[in-house]
């Protein structure tokens, strides 16, 4: 009688899909990021696929994950609200491929910031400082820049996270504004704290990766006066770990209780 030998089961794969961009210092960020997770995780594999714009597509790279013998994927979405991307894009991309790939189990995760979520704040205010924002804080006004969206629930999620960082972090004020389809824009935001007393003026780019809207968030910061304009959010570590979250609570896991 022979005894079989028991092999350790594979950790499912992590599939970070990000939007994609034609600008490279979008992929290249979403390849530092996908490194900072991969470190966490050094038994799972890690890849990375757009949704548009940036290769390898989402739909290429979950192909290329079954072809090296993975057979259950955890995508996470590199995105910070539900918007339509999120609600729309991606789980049709999905269907379809649970269609052609019946063989592959693929699970959606999460995006990073589907409530105000203080590991996201915590990153705000790495790169707030790294830009050399310090000392009191009750004089000092930020504008928190996203990409921006028409969806009505994620501005409101926005507009939650400006509170609830306001409160905690004792700010003069958070001030939500919006590189595109909703005012206000960044300048508009700049100048509105001022008005409204704030000695100094901060402001705080919620997006991931460098691109055009990030740019526009900059030079609407620079067009107004800021005084400290924060990096993007880029590979910080609070987002490997806010991923890492991800992977475990679509997975059945503790992700919600996943220190990092």
């Amino acid at each position: 009688m022979t005894s079989e030998i028991s092999r350790p089961v594979r950790p499912a794969a992590m599939l970070i899909v990000a939007h994609g961009s034609r600008d490279p210092r979008h992929a290249a960020t979403v390849a530092a990021v996908a490194e900072r997770v991969r470190a966490h995780r050094p038994g799972a594999r890690v890849a990375v696929g757009f949704l548009e714009l940036s290769v390898p597509l989402a739909e290429r790279a979950l192909f290329r994950l079954r072809e090296a013998g993975e057979r259950e994927v955890v995508v996470l979405p590199l995105l910070l609200s539900r918007a339509y991307h999120a609600t729309h894009d991606l789980p049709a991309l999905l269907a379809q491929q649970r269609v052609r790939m019946p063989d592959l189990t693929i699970h959606q995760a999460d995006v990073l910031g589907p409530v105000p979520e203080p590991l996201l704040t915590a990153a705000l205010e790495r790169r707030l400082a790294e830009a050399g924002l310090s000392g009191p804080r009750g004089n000092t006004g930020v504008v928190l820049a996203s990409a921006g969206t028409s969806d009505p629930a994620a501005r409101a999620v926005l507009g939650d996270l400006a509170r609830q960082w306001q409160r905690a972090a004792g700010w003069h004020a958070v001030t939500p504004a919006y590189a595109s389809a909703s005012p206000p824009r960044t300048a508009e935001a700049v100048r509105a704290l001022r008005a409204a007393g704030a000695r100094r003026v901060a402001v705080a780019p919620y997006v991931i990766a460098p691109g055009l809207l990030p740019d526009r968030i900059a030079a609407g910061a620079a067009e107004a006066g800021a005084d400290v304009l924060a990096p993007v959010l880029g590979d910080a570590p609070e987002l490997a770990r806010l991923l890492l979250r991800r992977y475990e609570a679509a997975l059945g896991g503790p992700g919600a209780r996943l220190a990092g």
